[in-house]
């Protein structure tokens, strides 16, 4: 018999990500890729529904179609917090996905982070950001830019950050419905390792490129088709991550709503608004504000 809540069921966003740029400067040692990047949070989100146990447990009832309860980030984030701080407390997690999965949107990153982040306020952990962004980086190289909840420039392994403010954006995001294995992509003797570092004015200057884009369109035509569908539209076009997620920017909602509108049926599209500070920290903060008044 399950144990009974000590607290009622809260709700927690998971933001999804883009990378406006992917430039692969380098790989180490021990078989890490060197990047750069800058990361813009949307507000295409997951929903994390969180109920507290005093038993321990963590238990998944519902998540990610396909990924067993003990694969799945949001139950490994929420052992290695209990893990780092103790805490006797579990909870019942049900993941309500809507980031589309293997797509290059941070998805299962973004739920690790909401978890930890919901379960330290939850539980009472007292863990500071820069700790919580160091254990969420043993879960995922992605997983600190959701901690500190940050559209940010990123190097080494995506684990250094420097917040950036970006102008307001609206996207389409085409999903042309197939797997990009990012493993497989990183692992391809045919990837660019030894892009040149730029910085931060050079890439607002003169843009930059995806270095896993041409591997990408050339072993999955849906994603040459769905970049070429989009640069014929609406100009420059752009892969996020290894994908297979596809994106464009957009004047405006509208015109966004419009793009999605003329999708062929066999691709997913989304419109999403950029974002600067996670929905996951104004939710903190907002929690944070109601307390401090009590």
């Amino acid at each position: 018999m399950s144990a009974p809540a000590v607290a009622g069921l809260t709700c927690w966003p998971a933001p999804a990500k883009l990378n406006l740029f992917l430039h692969v400067t380098g790989r180490r040692a021990d078989g890490y890729h060197e990047l750069q990047t800058l990361f813009q949070l949307v507000d295409l989100a997951d929903e994390l529904l969180v109920e507290l146990r005093d038993d321990g447990r963590i238990e998944r009832p519902c998540g990610a179609e396909g990924v067993p309860a003990d694969q799945d980030l949001t139950v490994r984030a929420a052992r290695a917090l209990q893990q780092a701080t103790g805490t006797s407390l579990g909870a019942t997690l049900r993941l309500e996905k809507r980031i589309p999965m293997g797509g290059g949107l941070g998805g299962g990153s973004s739920d690790a982070a909401t978890t930890l982040l919901a379960l330290n306020e939850l539980w009472g952990c007292g863990l500071d950001i820069p700790a919580l962004a160091a254990l969420g980086l043993r879960l995922g190289a992605d997983v600190p830019v959701f901690v500190r909840g940050s559209s940010a420039w990123a190097e080494g392994v995506g684990e250094r950050l420097q917040p950036v403010e970006l102008p307001e954006a609206w996207y389409v995001i085409v999903h042309p419905q197939v797997h990009v294995s990012t493993a497989a992509v990183f692992q391809s003797p045919e990837l660019t390792r030894n892009s040149p570092l730029i910085t931060i004015r050079a890439f607002f200057d003169s843009g930059g490129r995806n270095d896993c884009e041409p591997l990408v369109r050339a072993r999955f035509p849906e994603v040459d088709q769905a970049l070429a569908w989009l640069a014929a539209r609406a100009g420059p076009a752009f892969l996020t991550g290894t994908g297979a997620c596809v994106f464009t920017r957009c004047a405006g909602a509208a015109e966004a709503e419009r793009l999605r509108a003329q999708l062929p049926d066999r691709w997913r599209g989304y419109v999403a608004r950029g974002l600067n500070t996670s929905p996951l920290h104004e939710l903190l903060k907002s929690r944070a504000a109601r307390l401090t008044r009590l």
